[in-house]
């Protein structure tokens, strides 16, 4: 079977417009959550997310452009940018070759609601022509791969929280299978609107500790009382390992195995059972090897929390053969269908720089949540094998692992 690796990287998210001052932030335990600045929140339960801050999208598309895409394909081309600029990939590439696979849960919403009010209150004919292509979750690939000239496969994953890892999955699939030589991963999110915040809120999936935004999303901690959206994008780079050798590439980490499984249990709660099927495929793929570092899908709701600690027993046969394991989404947020992507690229950079990102906002143990979360503080560690889980509702649920080379 070809080998596939990662040779270029890119992410933006609530701490920091790029791969190298958000994974430092990450790693300092800062916060990027905070009140909601994007829509008037007044009349909300919950009012805090993670939001990207002091991004102009006109720095990664023309001025007069940006109206034609939703801020979800800004963020993604801002992390494509960064991801292809990294790889640094010769210009004599067959393009015919090179294909693009995207992610992202709801796509387009802002430009949804946005026109949705329109209608309603300027009749049809007042909708953007823009509204439409500008809103589909595909178009994120569209916009990616018309900059770059990528006319390899063009594919989009759209499940839900687990899209990001989705689609990496998808496009390490697709060199393996020989329908390209290199891929451009992007997922992306920006779900900040009034639809997105009430929605979820109207599920009691939100935490609503308003006055404490900066301690509000709580892994594994006893009082975690729901997650808090957030915001972003993640890119990687994928080639051929022997393409990517000869060339002389910077090699991240190989992928060397994946896992996807369905709950069929419940359209929004979790369950136990899809997830460690997930996280079994991902595992026996990659030969069962040591894990040293899990980074854990991690939400700060109580049931995914505890049913993935469970899981991850499960799979490794008890707490004490169970590595560090920690969640990011205290730091940045929910990035829903972009959350696999960032999580992946911050994966990668833990192997690089031999540390493990801590799970922020622990103060409280859980007895149903007894691993070792790296509580606070990060942790330096050599890692040779790190393990990623990204699951969504429908009972959708991705898990990839990467090998250092």
């Amino acid at each position: 079977m070809k080998r596939v690796v990662v040779t270029g990287m890119g992410m933006i998210n609530a701490v920091g417009n790029d791969k190298e001052s958000s994974f430092k932030a990450i790693c300092e335990g800062k916060c990027g959550i905070d009140t909601i600045t994007l829509f008037d929140i007044e009349e909300f339960s919950a009012k805090i997310a993670g939001e990207v801050k002091d991004f102009d999208p006109s720095t990664v598309m023309p001025k007069k452009e940006v109206k034609k895409a939703d801020r979800f394909i800004h963020l993604g081309l801002k992390a494509a940018q960064e991801a292809m600029l990294d790889a640094n990939l010769p210009e004599d590439l067959d393009m015919d070759r090179f294909g693009i696979s995207t992610g992202s849960g709801i796509g387009g919403l802002p430009s949804i609601e946005k026109n949705s009010i329109i209608l309603e209150n300027r009749g049809p004919r007042r909708i953007s022509p823009f509204f439409i292509p500008g809103a589909l979750v595909n178009m994120l690939g569209g916009f990616v791969s018309i900059e770059h000239g990528t006319k390899g496969p063009n594919l989009s994953s759209v499940t839900a929280c687990a899209a990001g890892t989705h689609s990496i999955n998808e496009a390490f699939k697709t060199i393996v299978c020989g329908g390209a030589d290199q891929m451009l991963v992007v997922s992306a999110e920006c779900a900040i609107t009034g639809a997105g915040v009430g929605g979820f809120a109207a599920m009691k999936a939100l935490s609503t500790s308003n006055e404490n935004p900066k301690s509000a999303s709580r892994p594994f901690d006893l009082n975690r009382d729901g997650f808090v959206m957030g915001e972003g994008a993640g890119s990687l780079v994928l080639e051929e390992y022997e393409a990517a050798k000869a060339r002389g590439a910077r090699i991240y980490g190989e992928i060397i195995g994946f896992g996807e499984s369905g709950d069929a249990n419940h359209i929004t709660t979790p369950s136990l059972d899809g997830p460690a099927r997930a996280m079994k495929a991902a595992y026996k793929m990659a030969g069962e090897p040591k894990l040293d570092y899990i980074n854990a899908h991690g939400t700060s709701t109580p049931v995914n929390d505890k049913n993935e600690t469970a899981a991850v027993k499960e799979l490794l046969g008890g707490k004490e053969n169970c590595p560090p394991m920690s969640s990011i989404k205290g730091q940045i947020g929910h990035c829903l269908g972009a959350a696999g992507g960032i999580e992946a690229v911050t994966c990668l950079m833990a192997m690089r720089d031999s540390i493990i990102p801590p799970t922020i906002n622990y103060t409280t143990p859980d007895e149903n949540c007894d691993l070792d979360i790296v509580p606070n503080v990060s942790r330096k560690a050599h890692l040779d094998v790190v393990m990623s889980n990204s699951f969504g509702f429908g009972g959708t649920n991705g898990v990839i692992i990467f090998k250092r080379i």
